[in-house]
């Protein structure tokens, strides 16, 4: 019976492999061509854009560091991010804990509405408000602007949340637990998995958003990663290795973040599919 499977299933691997090779090379092309005109002069890139440097070099990476304030767009992006993931996961896990302990149609009502309207249309609105704050042009108020994001945190996070165990909850309730208790040392912990897949999500968003900061910064001290690389495309307009290069240092961190946090993706997503 398992050689009978075996032989079934081997036109399945086969016709798997046919579509997902095309596919990987498809999508590896690009940062093949990305990575490898890194390590080529200017002249090099121009004449052969997909052939191997002639000798591999990083001076390309050294001119990036020394010409453009990488490390404070670094320094910035990480700040926001990181600020900006904690209140929106705070945010978004007290909003679904306060939904599913109190089952307020309203509040639903009212975060749905939030999460249809189009955030472009708020954009003079928030300006304004963040003029008369004194929070324009500041990594303050890019954090705050960001952790509205928390209404699409607490759409993720609701539906886990609904199947943590009411016996749970309701044996704290008796033993005196108030509601931040039992948010804080029983809904968190449960929920860590679900609260890890939505940061990922959320990480990689903030990380790469070019449109908030276009916005409201206008320092070049305060500027992020995203905003670095637009404003190259205008210094190095003619020096392709050195836009390439600051391209890859701004995916590097992404792809080392996202590769070591892939694991608990996917149990996240399996975990909230097998409560669900």
């Amino acid at each position: 019976m398992r050689r009978r499977e075996r032989v079934l299933s081997r036109p399945g691997a086969i016709v798997t492999s046919l579509v997902m090779i095309p596919l990987a090379v498809l999508v590896g092309l690009p940062f093949y061509y990305l990575v490898i005109n890194t390590l080529k002069t200017q002249a090099e890139t121009t004449a052969s854009p997909l052939a191997l440097p002639a000798t591999f070099n990083l001076d390309n990476y050294i001119r990036v560091f020394t010409e453009v304030p990488v490390a404070q767009a670094f320094l910035n992006t990480l700040y926001v991010t990181v600020a900006s993931i904690l209140l929106m996961l705070l945010i978004g896990s007290m909003a679904a804990f306060s939904v599913i302990m109190r089952t307020s149609r309203l509040m639903v009502v009212l975060l749905v509405i939030a999460f249809l309207v189009p955030g472009q249309v708020t954009l003079i609105p928030l300006y304004r408000l963040l003029s008369d704050a004194r929070l324009v042009d500041t990594l303050e108020g890019l954090i705050i602007l960001y952790s509205a994001g928390a209404v699409f945190c607490y759409f993720l996070i609701v539906g886990y949340m609904r199947t943590l165990p009411g016996e749970v909850i309701e044996a704290a309730r008796i033993d005196g637990a108030g509601p931040w208790q039992i948010y804080w040392r029983i809904a968190l912990p449960l929920i860590r998995p679900i609260l890890v897949t939505v940061g990922v999500f959320q990480t990689m968003w903030v990380w790469n958003d070019f449109l908030l900061p276009v916005v409201f910064i206008s320092s070049t001290e305060k500027q992020t990663l995203v905003l670095q690389t637009y404003k190259a495309v205008g210094e190095f307009t003619t020096d392709w290795p050195m836009f390439l290069t600051l391209s890859v240092i701004v995916l590097i961190p992404m792809v080392i973040f996202f590769i070591a946090m892939q694991r608990h993706i996917v149990r996240g997503l399996i975990a909230g599919s097998v409560k669900g």
